[in-house]
C-alpha cells in the first residue's frame, strides 16, 4: 500500500490502479436510497407507517396489508400502497427483505409500467429501495424489473428517470446484468441523462454508466450513442462538480479504440491536458491516466498531446503529484519524447 501522497480512490469495490479503475466512491453520488423528501409528515398514511415501524408484529402485518392493497382496483390505494412499501423500505434495512418475502417485488414492477406518473415514480423508488439489499437483487432482475425501469429511464418524472437509474446500477452490481441492461436500450437513455439532466440525473447516470461499461458491449453501446460529448464538455467544466466523475467513466471507456477515437474527435486532449495543469491532484492523477491509455498504442495520438502543451505540467505532476500519479506522468513523458521513427510500425488507431 503507498503511503506520504498516495491515494486510493475507489468506488464500488474497484480501485483505480495502473490503466483502469479499482477505487474511491467519493467521486460518485452514492444511488442510495430516494432523497425527494417530498412527504407530508402530518398525512394519516405517515402517521401509520410511524406505528407500523416501531412493532416489528405490527410491521410484519403491515407490509402484507400494502403487498395486498397493491393488486388493487384503486390507483389511490395503489398510491399509498406503494408510498408506504417505498418509506418503509428507505428508512429500515431490515424491512427490505421483508417486504420482498412479502411477495412485493413483482406487483411494485407492475406499477413501473403504469401511465400514472406519481404511481410510476412510486414503483421504481421502492424498486430502488429494496435493490439496496444485496439478497434482493437477483429476485428483482429475474422478477422482469430490467425492461419496465428502462421504460421509467425513458418516459417517467425527472425523480423516476433519476431513480430508475440508480436502481439499474444497483442491479448491475451483480455481473450477468450488465449485459441484459445494455441490451435492453438503457446506455442511450443514461447518456441522455448524462447530458440533459439536473445535476443530481448527471451524477446518477454516470454512476451507472461507470458500473455498465466495464464490459465491452457497453462501451461500444455508449460511444455509439454519442458519450463522448457530455463526458468532454463536463471534464472542461470545473464548476460541474463533474469532472472527477466524467474523467472515471473516461477510462472505462478508452480501453476501446473507438472510444479514444471520439475523444480525439470531440476535442478531448485539450481539456484532459488542462485538468492536469490546474486540476485537482485526484484530477490530475486521471487525467494522466486517460492520457497514458490514449498514447500507448498511437503515435498520432503522442503527437497531437504534446503539440497541446502536455509535457511542462507533465513534468511538474512527476515532481510534486500523488505516487500514482507520478508514474504516470513519468510514463507519458516518456512516451510522449520517443521519437517517431523509434516506433517500427503505426498502430492500428493511427492508420
Amino acid at each position: 500500500m503507498e503511503t506520504e501522497n498516495a491515494v486510493n480512490y475507489k468506488f464500488m469495490g474497484r480501485s483505480f490502479n495502473d490503466l483502469s479503475i479499482n477505487d474511491d466512491s467519493s467521486a460518485f453520488s452514492d444511488c442510495n436510497s430516494d432523497r425527494s423528501g417530498e412527504f407530508s409528515t402530518a398525512s394519516s398514511q405517515s402517521r401509520r407507517l410511524f406505528l407500523a415501524c416501531t412493532n416489528s408484529d405490527n410491521s410484519d402485518e403491515f407490509i402484507r396489508q400494502l403487498v395486498s392493497d397493491l393488486g388493487s382496483c384503486s390507483i389511490d390505494e395503489q398510491k399509498n400502497a406503494a408510498l408506504e412499501l417505498r418509506l418503509l423500505a428507505k428508512n429500515k434495512p431490515e424491512n427490505r427483505i421483508k417486504i420482498a418475502k412479502a411477495g412485493a417485488i413483482k406487483p411494485l414492477i407492475s406499477l413501473i409500467t403504469s401511465t400514472d406518473p406519481n404511481l410510476q415514480e412510486n414503483g421504481v423508488t421502492a424498486i430502488l429501495n429494496l435493490s439496496l439489499c444485496d439478497e434482493n437483487k437477483e429476485l428483482i432482475a429475474s422478477s422482469g424489473a430490467i425492461k419496465p425501469l428502462v421504460r421509467a429511464l425513458r418516459t417517467g418524472t425527472s425523480t423516476a428517470k433519476e431513480n430508475a437509474a440508480c436502481a439499474l446500477l444497483r442491479l448491475s452490481q451483480v455481473e450477468e446484468n450488465k449485459v441484459a441492461i445494455g441490451r435492453s436500450g438503457a446506455i442511450p437513455l443514461l447518456v441522455n441523462l448524462l447530458e440533459n439532466g439536473g445535476i443530481r440525473g448527471k451524477k446518477d447516470a454516470s454512476t451507472a454508466l461507470y458500473s455498465l461499461c466495464t464490459v465491452k458491449e457497453n462501451k461500444i453501446k455508449a460511444v455509439e450513442a454519442g458519450i463522448m460529448k457530455p463526458l468532454v464538455e463536463l471534464m472542461a467544466d470545473f464548476g460541474s462538480n463533474m469532472v472527477d466523475k466524467s474523467a472515471f467513466v473516461l477510462s472505462v471507456l478508452v480501453s476501446v479504440p473507438e472510444a479514444k477515437t471520439a475523444l480525439v474527435d470531440e476535442g478531448g486532449i485539450p481539456v484532459l491536458v488542462e485538468i492536469i495543469e490546474v486540476g485537482s491532484q485526484r484530477q490530475k492523477e486521471i487525467a494522466a491516466a486517460n492520457l497514458l491509455q490514449i498514447c500507448e498504442d498511437s503515435v498520432v495520438y503522442r503527437t497531437k498531446v504534446a503539440r497541446e502543451g502536455a509535457i511542462p505540467p507533465l513534468v511538474a505532476l512527476s515532481q510534486s503529484g500523488t505516487n500514482r500519479a507520478k508514474q504516470k506522468a513519468e510514463k507519458l513523458i516518456e512516451l510522449l519524447r520517443q521519437p517517431r521513427s523509434a516506433n517500427a510500425a503505426a498502430s492500428p488507431s493511427d492508420l
